[in-house]
């Protein structure tokens, strides 16, 4: 999938890129494998503002996802491949052989006729889907379990592919996108390849508005605001804030660690991303 730039017939459309979209085969989802999607603009259950600078932008439907891929044994071929507006990469629709139909994660390099299967023997190629145990060393890897059963959870952003490092006794070192290598068990299952639409992150907004259509609302600096609102506020005239860099509940934003102390996964992580 391609870069393509806009004719700049307005300054907004001016940096402004998008994807060509040629992978992709279906304009319209498959009804039965979609529902509806209620915007909670940042607000947890309370009802209080959580995450700021959400809300609006374009209505959207969930479509559902088998990150599990545990139709065992049941061949599958890929009927479309789709544009799905949560998410970073590009869907599949696979119809089995048994009339079921579902849609997964699309590597890249599938295309409309492939053919894909899961199973502890399936074959090495891209878009079937085994146990780590069965995969051979060097594979690239996405979609993996970290609990057997469970389904997919890491690594499934447009682009990204870990990389099966090794295997000792009844756990396996998976290289990921961020550097981390980490313990995996062998019997958890993973997808072969990487995921596709791996132009994704070179694409320019280039207009405020595009922001506003994907749900983000706009940023404005701490030092700009009053006292009351944010610690790096006030002063007379245009003030540098005065002190480091915090969050509007006063945590430090740079360079301060969140993660707990003792964590229960610390003993599976064999190198942190950071070193």
């Amino acid at each position: 999938m391609g870069i393509k730039k806009i004719r700049p017939v307005t300054p907004t459309l001016r940096y402004k890129t998008v994807l060509d979209k040629v992978e992709i085969t279906e304009d319209k989802p498959y009804k039965a494998l979609t529902k509806g999607k209620t915007g909670d603009s940042g607000r947890g259950h309370k009802g209080q503002i959580t995450v700021r600078r959400r809300g609006g932008g374009h209505k959207r439907k969930l479509r559902l996802i088998d990150f599990k891929r545990d139709k065992f044994g049941i061949p599958g071929k890929v009927e479309s491949v789709e544009y799905d507006p949560n998410r970073t990469a590009n869907i599949a629709l696979i119809c089995y052989a048994d009339g079921e139909k579902r849609y997964i994660i699309a590597p890249e390099g599938l295309s409309v006729g492939d053919k894909i299967e899961s199973g502890e023997k399936v074959e090495i190629k891209v878009g079937n889907t085994l146990p780590l145990k069965n995969i051979p060393l060097g594979s690239n890897i996405y979609n993996i379990e970290l609990h057997r059963g469970k389904g997919g959870q890491l690594v499934r952003s447009a682009g990204t592919t870990a990389i099966l490092a090794a295997k000792e006794g009844d756990y396996c070192l998976v290289k990921l996108p961020s550097g981390e290598i980490r313990k995996v068990h062998k019997e958890c299952y993973s997808s072969i390849g990487a995921v596709g639409n791996k132009d994704y992150i070179n694409v320019t907004i280039g207009k405020a508005g595009r922001s506003r259509w994907m749900n983000k609302r706009p940023k404005v600096r701490g030092v700009a605001m009053n006292p009351i609102d944010h610690p790096l506020g006030g002063g007379e005239g245009k003030s540098s804030g005065g002190r480091h860099p915090v969050s509007p509940t006063g945590q430090p934003s740079k360079g301060y660690k969140t993660r707990k102390k003792h964590k229960y996964s610390d003993q599976y992580i064999i190198k942190r991303r950071k070193g």
